[in-house]
C-alpha cells in the first residue's frame, strides 16, 4: 500500500474536518427540522452541511481521488469496483444521537486502497472540551487522539485482561441492540457493557478503553471505515462476525456490511461466544 497521505496531507485533512465539524455544532446549537430518507433513516441539515464540506475538502485536496459519501446517492458498483482507491465518508454518523443530542455522533472519513481502509479520520465535535475530540489511524504509521488545541499522542488497543482479574469491557449500541448481541454477552466471562452511539464505539476498543464490539446488527461501510483504519492502525482487528476475517469495504453491489467484532485480540473464549450466538 501507498503511503498517499503524507504528512502535510494529514494535517489539512484534519483541519478540514474540525472545520465542518464547527459547521455540525452551529447547528447542533439551535433547533432543526428532521427529514426522514428512503430507508427510514433520519436526515438533517448538519447531515448536508457536512457532507458537502467534506466533498469540497477533498475534491480540493485530492481532485485525482473519487468519492463516496452516504448522502451523495448511489454510485453503481460497475462504477466503484473500478476505484483501486477512494474517500469514503459519513458526514455524520449517529443521526439518531445528534437529534437526542446526547454528543455520541461523529465525522467520518476514510480513504480505501484495494478494499482496506488505511486511512481514517474520526471527529466527535460534540465530545469532550469545546472543539471535540478526534481519533486518526494510518496504516504503517500508528493511530493518534487528539483533544482541541492539543498535539497527536498515541493509541494502542490494550491486552485483553484476565477475567479472573478484571472484568472485560464490552461495547454496544446506544441505539440499535439485538438478540445476538445479548446472546453474545451470556456466553462471556465476567464483563460489564459500555452503550456509546456511533462509531465511537470503535474508537473505544482502539484507544484501549474497551475489549470487544460486537455489531450483529445492520451497518453500512461508511459507518465503519474511517474508525477501522484507527482500530487496525492502534493494533487491533475489525472481523467478519461469520468468517473471523478481517472487513473489506467495495466488494459487491451492497454496501451493507456483514456482522462484525472489533477487537483488541484475538481469544478462544469470546470466539467460541460469537459462534454460539450466531447460531442461536
Amino acid at each position: 500500500m501507498t503511503n498517499f497521505v503524507t504528512d502535510d496531507l494529514r494535517s489539512r485533512l484534519i483541519e478540514g474536518v474540525h472545520a465542518a465539524g464547527r459547521e455540525v455544532m452551529a447547528v447542533y446549537r439551535r433547533d432543526f427540522e428532521v427529514a426522514t430518507k428512503g430507508d427510514d433513516s433520519p436526515l438533517t441539515e448538519a447531515d448536508m452541511a457536512s457532507h458537502h464540506a467534506l466533498v469540497a475538502l477533498l475534491e480540493t485536496l485530492s481532485p485525482q481521488v473519487p468519492i463516496l459519501s452516504e448522502e451523495s446517492g448511489g454510485i453503481p458498483f460497475a462504477t466503484r469496483r473500478a476505484w483501486g482507491r477512494y474517500w469514503l465518508i459519513d458526514p455524520l454518523d449517529g443521526t439518531k444521537e445528534f437529534i437526542k443530542k446526547n454528543g455520541e455522533f461523529t465525522l467520518n472519513v476514510a480513504l480505501i486502497e484495494d478494499g482496506v481502509p488505511v486511512f481514517g479520520i474520526v471527529h466527535a465535535p460534540a465530545v469532550g472540551d469545546a472543539g471535540g475530540t478526534t481519533w486518526i489511524g494510518q496504516h504503517g504509521q500508528g493511530a493518534w487522539k487528539q483533544q482541541p488545541g492539543g498535539s497527536l499522542e498515541s493509541i494502542s488497543v490494550r491486552a485483553l485482561p484476565d477475567p479472573e482479574q478484571a472484568v472485560w469491557k464490552i461495547v454496544g449500541s446506544r441505539s440499535h441492540g439485538s438478540d445476538e448481541f445479548e446472546a453474545f454477552c451470556a456466553g462471556l466471562p465476567a464483563h460489564e457493557r459500555v452503550s456509546m452511539g456511533s462509531s465511537l464505539k470503535l474508537c473505544l476498543v482502539a484507544e484501549g478503553a474497551a475489549d470487544l464490539y460486537p455489531r450483529l446488527a445492520p451497518t453500512c461501510e461508511w459507518d465503519t471505515a474511517a474508525a477501522q483504519a484507527v482500530v487496525t492502525a492502534a493494533g487491533g482487528d475489525v472481523l467478519n462476525a461469520e468468517t473471523l476475517e478481517p472487513l473489506r469495504c467495495n466488494q459487491q453491489d451492497s454496501v451493507l456490511n456483514p456482522f462484525f467484532i472489533v477487537c483488541g485480540q484475538r481469544d478462544g473464549r469470546w470466539e467460541r461466544a460469537l459462534r454460539a450466538a450466531l447460531r442461536a
